[in-house]
Order: structure tokens, then sequence, then C-alpha cells
């Protein structure tokens, strides 16, 4: 069964996000939700259908019970999903499925943390050192930076690519989140500038690393059948692919290739398009070298040439792929796992055209990409505003 044209986004809600004190983690979920809904113009009594992401700060065992609970919502189709930065988009891929398959017709998706003010330092590394593997990784203390740093220093180390091209990530990412009031880190900066940061793990500088962050977003998703009659421009899922190779990097096939190419190659065989296709992309950036590898195992470039490709001012706006157009993880925001969905709400944004002073010139097809763990699962969705496209 293809789900290509079969569902689309009709509401779309962002909290504000940075150090929020006085909001839990559950109060921002159920704002997001409150300000989709709104976005919609539709009554919380029509969601049959609720995905949430569980909380790093507030864990529940029944997350998506529990958010319904609070919302005084009792939907018929419901789960709690965990694939890291790669949640919310399988989240999706996983509604519209249960859309197609006639068993809700109006999912809500909505996921929000507090990872800036809800965890102590303390707390915060004892979380990130559970990612590791308990027996080959943990013991020896590599931190999830530390993981990242032997990335880049693979990517380096095979294809030559420089500090200056991993800053240049950085750099571009912050240039777009300057257009972006809602952005958490608004002030351009240079390459000497991250070059010049605090070194965090060989070679990762500290504006190599993204945000933490408090924040949450979420969307409406709905039958393609019905998404006309939603007061805003619809955005349809036109394919959707995910992809894992591993849990713990010390088990990765590769260092510098990733099952992003699977999800890619699936989400494009479902919408029928291609790489060239796509006017801008919304890529998880949790460090700059990630964006690398994406955008070569996602087509956009050759293997080994994505430093050339940044460098050469492709993912800028005005670029032939405008990447991470609201700031991304880098500088808009990161509150953990729910991190994605603001790439997911920019995509929207993008293709409605009200993406203000960033907006990505006859935007017609995005496409977003989220992982989890240290490269290890994956999930492209790719958006647009009608089902064909010759």
């Amino acid at each position: 069964m293809t789900l290509r044209g079969a569902a689309a986004i009709v509401g779309i809600g962002d909290t504000p996000v940075g150090k929020l004190p006085g909001w839990s983690a559950t109060d921002l979920c159920i704002e997001a939700a409150r300000r989709a809904l709104a976005d919609a113009a539709l009554d919380k009594r029509a969601i049959d259908g609720l995905v949430t992401c569980n909380s790093m700060v507030e864990p529940h065992v029944y997350h998506a019970e529990m958010i319904a609970e609070a919302m005084g919502i009792a939907p018929r189709w419901c789960m709690t999903l965990s694939a890291g930065g790669a949640t919310n988009f399988a989240a999706v891929h996983h509604a519209a499925a249960a859309i197609a398959a006639g068993q809700c017709r109006t999912v809500l998706i909505s996921a929000a943390d507090t990872l800036r003010t809800g965890l102590t330092p303390e707390r915060a590394q004892a979380q990130m050192a559970s990612t590791g593997d308990p027996n080959f990784e943990a013991p020896y203390g590599l931190p999830v930076a530390g993981s990242y740093a032997l990335i880049a220093r693979a990517h380096m180390h095979a294809f030559g690519t420089t500090a200056e091209q991993l800053a240049r990530v950085a750099v571009t990412t912050r240039a777009h989140a300057a257009l972006n009031a809602a952005a958490e880190k608004r002030t351009p900066i240079s390459i000497d500038d991250v070059l010049s940061s605090r070194m965090i793990a060989d070679p990762l500088h500290l504006l190599d690393c993204s945000l933490v962050s408090d924040g949450g977003a979420a969307i409406i998703l709905t039958g393609a059948d019905r998404a006309g009659a939603f007061p805003n421009r619809p955005a349809y899922l036109l394919g959707a692919g995910e992809g894992r190779t591993h849990e713990h990097v010390s088990q990765a096939p590769s260092l510098v290739e990733s099952a992003a190419r699977e999800s890619g190659r699936r989400a494009y065989d479902m919408a029928r398009l291609g790489p060239a296709d796509v006017d801008f992309a919304e890529l998880y950036d949790c460090f700059t070298p990630v964006v690398l590898i994406e955008l070569e195992d996602l087509g956009f470039c050759p293997k080994g040439e994505a430093g050339r490709f940044v460098e050469d001012g492709h993912t800028a706006l005005g670029g032939s792929l405008p990447t991470n157009t609201h700031g991304g993880l880098l500088s808009h925001a990161h509150p953990g796992n729910p991190g994605s969905m603001f790439g997911l709400t920019e995509a929207v944004r993008q293709l409605r055209g009200t993406a203000g002073a960033r907006q990505v010139v006859g935007a017609e097809v995005g496409l977003v990409h989220g992982q989890g763990g240290i490269l290890s699962s994956h999930c492209t969705l790719i958006l647009g505003l009608q089902v064909a496209r010759s």
C-alpha cells in the first residue's frame, strides 16, 4: 500500500523555545497541541488519533494516554513512539498508514520537553550516558559529542572535509535563524566565531553543537480527501521512508554513510520524485557533520562532496537547496527528541508561503529528515502542495 497523497498536514503549532521556567514538559506538549488545533480551526473532539514522544524530563509509561487524559480527549488510535530525532517523522509515517487503513481520520502529533530548565547538569549527563553500549562504550566515558566527533574525523579522513566547512553549516543555519523571530539564537556568526568557540570534542567546537532548549511543536494530520475543508493550504505527504543500521556507534557499519540512503530512497520512490525535485530541506543538525552525511546520503550531492556543497552556498537561502530555513537544532532550538518537529512545522510554513523573510521562493516540494541515536534510526518525509508533479 502506497501512502502517496493519502494524508495532509492541515494544522501546525509551535510553543516558545529557549529557557522557559514555569512550564512543564506536559504543559508545553498540550500548548503545542492547542496551537495546532487553533491553526486548523478544529475542535479537540474531532481528534481520534494521537501520537506523542515521551519526555526525558517527565517520562510516563503511557505518555500518549496521559496527554489524552490531560487534554480531555479519548482517541481510538493512540501510541507513544521513540526513535530519537526520527520519532516525529516516523509518527507521521505511521499515522498516515493508520488514516489510509481507516483506523482513524484526524491525528494529533505533539512533542515537547524541558531539557534546559528541567534537568540538572548531573541528570542530563546521566541521561546522555545511558545512550552508550553498557559494555563497550559507557565504561570508557564516550559522550554523545565524542561519538559525533568520531564521525566528523572519519569524514575528514575519508574526504578531506575541513573544520571550516563544518563551521559553514553552523554559519548558514544561524543566518537563517536571524530571520526567524522565534529562534533562540539570532545573532549572526562567522566561521572564525565557530572555530574560536570552546572545543567540546575534537574537532567539534561549541558552535558545531546543537542547543539545549525547552519547547514543543505539534501538527494535525488528516486524510487528503478532507484536507481542503481546513482554512490553510494543506501540505500533502508525498513520500515516507525509514531505515536503520545499528543502535550503538561501536556497531555502526560505517561512520561516513548512514541509513538515510535507504530512508531517502524509499521516500523518493513513494513520491515518484528525486533529489532534483526538492525545493528545500529541513535536516536533523544535532552536530554539523551530520548535515554533511545527510546531504550526501539523501542524494543532494555525491559522497564526500557535501563540505564543498555547503561551502559553495547551496544550502543558504537563494542557493539550490535552502536547508534548515528556521535555524535548525543549531540555532532555533533543540529540546531533545521533539526538536525535529520544528523542522516539520517550518516545512509546512514554507509550502504555505508564510515563512516571511526566510521564504523559499516558489517552494512546492520539501524534504524533512530526522535521525536518532548516533546515525542509528532514520526517517525521511517528502511534502508537497499537490500530489502530482511532472
